[in-house]
């Protein structure tokens, strides 16, 4: 690391003549609760705002606000001002650059995703975007996918995974409204609610999987109890068999269709037991 050196006094006019590599040796031979330590900080933070700005720039076609952005820019930079040695550095930019941009591709990555995206998704979406203002201004129009893909080097399928990932990067309320009109509809307006319908189907359609499976008169029985709501005693009477003979039937489909469609160690069996004579299994 660098060797601290004193700073000499001065204005703070004084120290924005110094260089940045005589910045951070006052920086760092400076108490961290010192005011002349944050006076150095701040000097660099403004002195390099434009590079922040620039890192920046490249997510204009974000939701993200521009400021927000900034801000976790200048964390960036920050870290750069603590963790940069002249001593095996070029200059504090060139360091700081990647630190910048590294911190607002942390943020993207972590905390602006509203569902879980792969990190090679959310990259290729970075480098869309800024491959897109890059081909807008140089062609001057709106590049094709062919071009764009050409461009960062991928394929058309992975164009489309960054370009869904995109539409996981923000959610929008159910209250928020549909138009600019006066009193519009809301978004959770047009949105179907849950069909309380759909799980009989589904179950209906289990059912309709192993009926055939069943010999003709249990089928018979069946539909005259649960569809023709019959009694045993009625389908008895029907069929010429005592109502007993019906309940064993009835109980026997239904352990069928049960141990078809359960797991076979969760199958408790039993036909409707308002109809069951006592005893009867």
């Amino acid at each position: 690391m660098t060797k601290a050196t004193t700073c000499p006094p001065g204005s703070r006019a004084d120290l924005t003549r110094l260089s940045d590599d005589e910045l951070l040796g006052c920086f760092r031979a400076e108490p961290r609760d010192s005011d002349l330590r944050a006076t150095i900080c701040e000097i660099l933070v403004q002195r390099h705002e434009k590079l922040v700005r620039a890192c920046v720039r490249q997510y204009r076609g974000s939701p993200e606000p521009t400021e927000d952005l900034m801000q976790v820019g200048y964390v960036g930079l920050m870290k750069a001002i603590n963790n940069y040695d002249p001593e095996l550095g070029h200059s504090l930019s060139a360091y700081a650059a990647p630190c910048v941009s590294g911190e607002i591709k942390r943020h993207f990555r972590d905390k602006r995703w509203q569902i879980h995206v792969r990190r090679s998704a959310q990259e290729l979406l970075l480098e869309l975007r800024k491959a897109t203002e890059e081909l807008t201004h140089n062609l001057g129009r709106t590049p094709t996918e062919a071009e764009l893909a050409e461009r960062i080097g991928v394929s058309a399928e992975d164009l489309l995974e960054a370009r869904q990932a995109d539409m996981a990067f923000s959610t929008y309320s159910l209250d928020a409204p549909l138009s600019d009109r006066d009193d519009p509809a809301q978004l959770g307006d047009v949105l179907g609610e849950e069909d309380l319908e759909m799980e009989h189907t589904i179950d209906m359609e289990a059912v309709a999987t192993h009926w055939d499976e069943l010999p003709e008169r249990e089928q018979r029985i069946l539909v005259m109890r649960f569809y023709g709501n019959l009694t045993q005693a009625e389908i008895g009477m029907r069929l010429g068999i005592s109502q007993m003979h019906v309940s064993r039937l009835l109980a026997r489909a239904l352990g069928h269709l049960r141990s078809r469609l359960l797991d076979p160690a969760d199958s408790r069996v039993t036909a409707d037991v308002s109809d069951v004579p006592a005893g009867v299994a």
